[in-house]
């Protein structure tokens, strides 16, 4: 009777833990990085981060058909969390990363890959193309978007009633930031 309970106890605590483990696993999952989203060689991983937002689409004329009518990317609006969930910073047109301490890095898209899940937002490698201030991201060249979630712009209704009228994309998105070794 006793092993019975002892058993039944134990079934119950390894329940417990497995859905506490379940509850605290983040939504994007690690996935093998792309050939052509690689950091040089010459370059270590200075901060990681994962960004909570949303990806700013406007209803605009397409730029091929002006007939025709797109979702066009304005900007992204993103809070930074390191792997404790604090908030480290926050992500914003540029594309732009700005840490707390004030320091910013700007980046240019250097190359891009669908990723796994298609209905998510690219993956990115971006370069360096400006720095501000002197904390955290001063020294970063590169920047990856990675394991991305969501994002992506609405497949349709974007139409002449809707012209200049935005919309806001749940996403989140894993961040690597390399500076020098």
């Amino acid at each position: 009777m006793m092993e019975k309970q002892l058993a039944g106890a134990a079934a119950l605590i390894s329940m417990s833990l497995f859905l506490a483990a379940c509850g605290s696993t983040p939504s994007a999952t690690t996935s093998a990085i792309p050939d052509n989203l690689v950091a040089p060689a010459t370059q270590a991983l200075a901060v990681t981060a994962q960004g909570r937002g949303v990806q700013i689409y406007q209803c605009a004329a397409s730029a091929v058909d002006a007939g025709k009518f797109e979702w066009r990317f304005i900007a992204p609006e993103a809070d930074l969390f390191d792997n404790s969930g604090n908030k480290i910073g926050k992500h914003y047109a540029g594309p732009t990363w700005e840490a707390l301490d004030g320091s910013k890095v700007v980046g240019a898209v250097q190359a891009q890959n669908p990723g796994p899940d298609a209905n998510a937002i690219a993956w990115l490698l971006l370069g360096a193309k400006s720095h501000s201030g002197d904390g955290v991201f001063a020294g970063i060249q590169t920047v990856q978007r990675l394991n991305t979630v969501g994002g992506k712009a609405p497949a349709n209704g974007c139409n002449q009633d809707r012209l200049g009228q935005q919309v806001r994309i749940a996403y989140e998105a894993q961040y690597r930031f390399y500076s020098a070794k």
